[in-house]
């Protein structure tokens, strides 16, 4: 059975972060293993409260499940902080973990922020170019490229310039556009697009 590490926050309604990533990885065969970076007081209306995990416990958490059980790929999600950035990149690093998937959370579905303002720029420098893919939705795209997309050309010209950047695979998900819930993604110099409906 593979073996999934998710770093995410926790979302007390469970349409989102760890208990969304345990519910996808049970679908899937896959056995699931976290490591929570903050606790959310949440719904589909808001999040009322946010109490973020110390650096110093987070990196516990990890070293509690990598000196144990080895992850064939490591999941992350919600990091509210720089200092959260920069000790999960470390760890990445120290285990050698491959099979990196980074979904920069920024905003929640329902417009709260859930990370610092500059931890985008963070976590772009220290865990972007370590990563197999990231899987930015259209809003935290745009943040990253610093340009609005407004159509599926958009979100390509958008992709392949944070692929060429960063030398990892990228697939924007098309979930906030307008016409339709298309995802695109760019790798190895290929674009592949996921069609879908609102």
């Amino acid at each position: 059975m593979k073996v999934v590490l998710s770093i995410a926050g926790s979302d007390s309604s469970g349409g989102a972060g760890i208990q969304a990533d345990l519910k996808t990885m049970t679908a899937h065969g896959v056995f699931g293993m976290t490591a929570i970076t903050a606790m959310t007081a949440q719904n589909t209306t808001g999040v009322s409260a946010i109490v973020e995990s110390s650096p110093e416990f987070l990196g516990k958490q990890i070293d509690a499940c990598l000196t144990d059980i080895p992850a064939d790929a490591v999941k992350i999600g919600m990091l509210p902080s720089p200092e959260q950035v920069r000790l999960v990149a470390k760890k990445l690093k120290e285990y050698g973990v491959s099979n990196i998937v980074v979904d920069p959370v920024m905003v929640a579905t329902s417009g709260s922020r859930l990370m610092e303002e500059n931890t985008s720029q963070v976590m772009a420098e220290n865990l972007f170019g370590i990563a197999t893919v990231i899987t930015p939705n259209i809003p935290e795209a745009e943040c990253l490229v610093e340009c609005k997309i407004f159509d599926k050309a958009g979100m390509e010209k958008a992709a392949k310039e944070l692929g060429n950047e960063y030398g990892c695979g990228v697939l924007i998900k098309g979930g906030h556009s307008v016409e339709d819930a298309c995802d695109v993604l760019y790798e190895n110099g290929e674009i592949t697009w996921f069609e879908g409906k609102k």
